[in-house]
């Protein structure tokens, strides 16, 4: 293997989430999920933006896999809508609905494209949240039987399976500054909503393992803070290793190593004596992996300060209150460099430092970048083409810190770009443009912008080309699918 090559098998993949590309949201007796409700709560919302319509995904899934197929993509990374299958979160599934997701399964499959199943990415049935929500134990349980259901259904032609898509954001965001769905801002119900949702993995993989075949592969998708110190301050390591605690290790360990650690129990005994978690619980959640996600978009640079009138820099948005449990009194800070459309800084030594990290901490489970990108303010030129360098040119810097990860003993076995699509950006509403194909959200017309015909030659070639201008291209890869 050349230095420039990925291994033989590589994937290379795009990603996306129902809410954010279906549509559709009430047809086929979908219910309505926390988003619904969220984006239909003023001011919660850029725009008052909802996903209603998205980007129409629901009835263009055709169209959208033969995109792949043209972008060379042999992987696809998307997550089932929980209240389309499962309306009220309990009770049995809505064939309608698995009839969707097992049409676009089936044209994966037809297109040589490998289906990645997400069960979970933030769609919560608005039943189940009423009933709670995540910080209620029965959450967890009402998950495991709406596993066993989809499994059920598509384990006979689906063999990778994702549980949860990053379960900090959905207790985190959602439960602490409010900034995501429901919008509730209560940092005792983080934590609880944090084992939950733990606990709902390790639960939703023993379910999977019963109902699906013995060649399927199961694994989770986190989002783990590559976290920094601002100084070599000992209160400012303190910091780092808080974070740290409340970022990754709240979910890795448990997820990985079947314990809580005593730091973190510790750092927010003010805040719970953690009596939720009860026997038995570690050992559930602690279940064997054959993959673990990666997702990552830019560092975390933490400080002590005693000032809680700082601006919070940490990349998840501007709500009033901190999604932070127990961590009023240390600061985050903008990182150096240059920022994307989010304002997050482009570093990708972060991720180099995760993958290593994970590497020596997982025992051997290969791993997958199941998340990376940027937005870009893209518009289409004069005669129609949306070129977007500057995506280029962070994914190639990304694509090579994972190969510079392989070579450093990493078995990291796949990358999925974020997103295949523009989309539904969640609290920005349709502000921020993540996709490589570009989206008219008039029209809803399709047109693949420079990335993705850059990213299609690196899934061809299996190889990591030098850094060249989208027009070095000689062919631009597809037509632009519109209605």
């Amino acid at each position: 293997m050349s230095q420039s090559s990925f291994p033989a098998n590589f994937l290379f993949g795009s990603a996306t989430s129902a809410y954010q590309i279906e549509g559709a949201a009430d047809e086929d007796g979908r219910t309505p999920s926390i988003w619904d409700t969220f984006c239909r709560t003023p001011g919660k919302v850029l725009g008052g933006d909802t996903g209603d319509v998205a980007v129409d995904h629901y009835h263009r899934w055709r169209d959208d896999v033969q995109l792949m197929a043209d972008l060379n993509l042999n992987a696809y990374r998307f997550s089932i809508s929980w209240s389309r299958v499962q309306p009220t979160g309990r009770g049995p599934a809505v064939q309608r609905g698995l009839d969707f997701y097992r049409s676009l399964v089936d044209e994966l499959l037809a297109k040589g494209i490998t289906p990645w199943i997400t069960l979970y990415h933030w769609d919560l049935p608005q039943e189940l949240e009423d009933a709670g929500g995540w910080p209620e134990r029965a959450t967890a349980e009402r998950f495991a039987e709406y596993a066993s259901l989809v499994a059920g259904a598509l384990g006979d032609r689906v063999e990778r399976w994702t549980t949860l898509n990053e379960p900090w954001c959905s207790a985190y965001l959602g439960y602490g500054s409010g900034v995501h769905a429901p919008g509730r801002t209560d940092h005792a119900d983080v934590l609880r909503a944090a084992h939950h949702l733990n606990l709902a993995h390790g639960l939703g993989t023993q379910a999977l393992r019963a109902a699906l075949p013995g060649r399927a592969q199961i694994g989770v998708s986190i989002n783990p803070a590559a976290v920094r110190a601002l100084t070599d301050d000992p209160d400012d390591l303190d910091a780092r290793r808080r974070i740290d605690a409340l970022a990754n290790r709240i979910f890795d360990g448990p997820m990985l190593r079947g314990v809580y650690d005593e730091d973190l129990i510790q750092d927010t005994s003010r805040l719970t004596d953690w009596s939720f978690v009860k026997d038995g619980d570690l050992a559930d959640i602690h279940q064997p992996l054959d993959a673990l996600g990666i997702n990552y978009y830019t560092p975390t640079l933490v400080s002590a300060s005693a000032d809680r009138k700082l601006p919070r820099r940490d990349g998840h948005g501007g709500g009033e209150q901190s999604p932070w449990p127990a961590a009023e009194d240390i600061a985050f800070h903008q990182t150096p460099g240059e920022t994307t459309d989010m304002g997050w800084t482009i570093d990708p030594t972060g991720l180099h430092d995760l993958l290593m990290h994970y590497h020596r901490e997982t025992g051997g489970i290969p791993l997958y970048i199941t998340e990376n990108g940027m937005a870009c303010d893209d518009k289409p030129s004069p005669d129609g083409t949306v070129h977007d360098p500057d995506r280029i040119a962070y994914l190639h810097s990304h694509l090579g810190t994972v190969q510079r990860a392989i070579a450093d003993g990493a078995d990291v076995r796949g990358y999925f770009l974020w997103s295949l699509l523009d989309n539904f950006e969640w609290a920005y509403g349709y502000s921020k443009r993540f996709g490589t194909v570009y989206v008219d959200f008039e029209s809803l017309a399709r047109i693949p912008k420079s990335s993705a015909r850059w990213y299609a030659e690196v899934a061809r070639t299996g190889e990591l080309p030098a850094l060249r201008t989208p027009d070095a291209l000689e062919e631009p890869v597809g037509d632009p699918v519109a209605d």
